[in-house]
């Protein structure tokens, strides 16, 4: 690729603040007939859609060599060295139940290695994003996590994992201890926000289960150029694939993945 990273991310700013416009204005207007049901409690509009044709038609020409991994399948799905991976509209029972908690996430990827990264959190006008060694920031600003090294004084942020049944008494048994243990837990609706709000210091850590790569890549390097840690269960690298992930702002990260580990392994 010829071009250098900061420039892709500066090309694809106005792009995710366009598409960004559309969902607002279509916040409240989505009928309950245009909504699908993908499965329980996984709902999908044509906002959705068209948010990530619109995406899609324009990142193109951005590198025209690079592929697509997307969660509304409108276009063929790559496997080139470099893949844009696209949440076209992440949190969207928040958007059709009007709570201003939905966000855009885009990754950009090479081979398997994450090269750049951008979160629009779209009703309150923060656009994150980073570039690999380049840092990470939030409308022009520079960002870091949080600097809480006290595993007591912590507040986290997860999401309840669609279609795990089987999780659900070892999910409830994390949540208590956290509770008890922490300033406590909040449930976003929006895990590419949930990250973002990592990298900014909001949050101490985030971890969730069976989220998918669109969910995840661009907060994951955003989260790592904020100076956080990003592991799965386990502590190893799978977290972008894998559907397991812990980010944190590094300093309470063994704590927080120990208790995971423990009831979700």
């Amino acid at each position: 690729m010829e071009k250098n990273l900061e420039v892709v991310i500066n090309e694809v700013k106005p792009i995710i603040r366009e598409v960004g416009a559309f969902i607002k204005d279509a916040a409240g207007k989505v009928r309950l007939e245009e909504i699908e049901h993908k499965s329980l409690n996984n709902l999908v509009s044509y906002v959705d859609k068209t948010a990530e044709e619109r995406l899609v038609k324009a990142l193109g020409p951005v590198l025209p060599k690079a592929s697509f991994i997307t969660e509304e399948g409108t276009v063929e799905q790559g496997t080139t060295e470099w893949k844009w991976i696209i949440d076209p509209l992440d949190g969207t029972t928040n958007f059709l139940h009007q709570i201003p908690l939905f966000s855009i996430s885009i990754g950009l990827m090479k081979g398997d290695e994450m090269q750049c990264g951008w979160v629009l959190d779209i009703m309150h006008d923060q656009l994150f994003y980073a570039w690999k060694d380049g840092g990470a920031y939030m409308n022009g600003q520079s960002i870091q996590v949080s600097q809480q090294e006290d595993f007591v004084q912590s507040l986290f942020v997860t999401g309840f994992p669609y279609g795990a049944n089987e999780m659900v008494r070892g999910y409830m048994d994390v949540l208590h201890e956290i509770t008890l243990k922490t300033r406590g837990l909040r449930r976003l609706g929006s895990a590419a926000i949930d990250l973002a709000y990592v990298a900014c210091g909001k949050f101490e850590g985030f971890y969730e289960h069976k989220l998918n790569a669109w969910d995840v890549s661009a907060g994951v390097l955003i989260v790592q150029e904020a100076g956080g840690v990003v592991t799965d269960f386990n502590g190893g690298d799978d977290y972008i694939f894998g559907g397991q992930i812990v980010a944190t702002n590094r300093h309470i990260h063994e704590q927080l993945r120990t208790i995971i580990a423990a009831r979700l392994l």
